[in-house]
C-alpha cells in the first residue's frame, strides 16, 4: 500500500492553516517547521483514519449500486413457459 502523502503545495497550505488557528484560536504562535512537523505527528494517525472512512463510503456506494444492477438484471429475466 502507499503511504500516505501531501504534495509540496497542499503540505504548505494546511501548515499555513494550522499556524492561521493556532494563532487566532489558541493564541499560540509556530513556525513553519513546527507546523509541518505538527502535519508528520498527524498524517500517520489521523490520514489513515480519514482514508479508511473514504473506502468505507466507496464500499457503501458501489454496494448500492451493484445492488441496482442486480434489480435490472431481475428486470431482464424472461417468464419460462411450463409445458406439460
Amino acid at each position: 500500500m502507499t503511504e500516505l502523502k501531501l504534495d509540496k503545495d497542499s503540505r504548505t497550505r494546511l501548515a499555513g492553516r494550522i499556524k492561521r488557528f493556532l494563532g487566532d484560536e489558541l493564541d499560540v504562535e509556530i513556525g513553519n517547521m513546527d507546523a509541518e512537523q505538527l502535519i508528520d505527528f498527524l498524517i500517520p494517525s489521523l490520514g489513515a483514519r480519514f482514508y479508511n472512512l473514504g473506502l468505507t463510503d466507496a464500499r457503501t456506494l458501489l454496494a448500492r449500486k451493484v445492488d441496482d444492477i442486480n434489480d435490472e438484471f431481475y428486470g431482464l429475466e424472461r417468464q419460462v413457459e411450463e409445458r406439460g
